[in-house]
Order: structure tokens, then C-alpha cells, then sequence
């Protein structure tokens, strides 16, 4: 099935669901299909794998992640979090 340049991932989806849902799904669908970067080489080579799975074509590293992102909002909190509590660990 063809997509159409308006809409993108969406145009699947024709005239239904309204314009809103399909701008969202098609934002979302084309972010979560680019390579992202890996934790482990640091190489632009992750793919989703399934839901929240994410795994890196170069080094072969799998991991979890958001379902349509590799890094979610509150993974970076933690990881933000832990960091400055090594670091005032260190400090002391």
C-alpha cells in the first residue's frame, strides 16, 4: 500500500481516525523507525526490534527501552540521578 507525501507513515490509514491521530502516529512512526545511537558503541546503529526492545546492528547489544523510543523521559531521570549521586559519592 502506497503512502502519500501529505501524511507520510499515515496515508495507510486514509480518511480515517481524523487528522490529529494521523499526524501523531505518523511524528511518532517516522522517529521510531530512524537509527538511533547506541549506549554501548555509541554508533548510530539501533533498531527496534519489538515493543520496547531495541537492538544495536553493529555490536549486536540488546536492550529495553521505551516502546516507540530507545531512551524515555524517565530513564533519563534515573540515569541523571545516579550520576550525581556517584558523584557526590566520590566527593565525600
Amino acid at each position: 500500500m502506497g503512502r502519500t507525501q501529505k501524511v507520510g507513515p499515515a496515508g495507510r490509514f486514509g480518511p480515517r481516525y481524523g487528522m490529529r491521530i494521523r499526524r501523531r502516529v505518523a511524528e511518532i512512526e517516522s522517529v521510531q523507525r530512524q537509527k538511533h545511537e547506541c549506549p554501548v558503541c555509541h554508533r548510530r546503529a539501533v533498531k527496534r526490534v519489538g515493543t520496547g526492545i531495541w537492538r544495536c546492528t553493529k555490536c549486536g547489544a540488546e536492550f529495553a527501552g521505551g516502546a516507540y523510543y530507545p531512551e524515555t523521559e524517565a530513564q533519563r531521570m534515573v540515569k541523571r540521578a545516579i550520576r550525581k549521586a556517584l558523584e557526590e559519592e566520590e566527593g565525600r
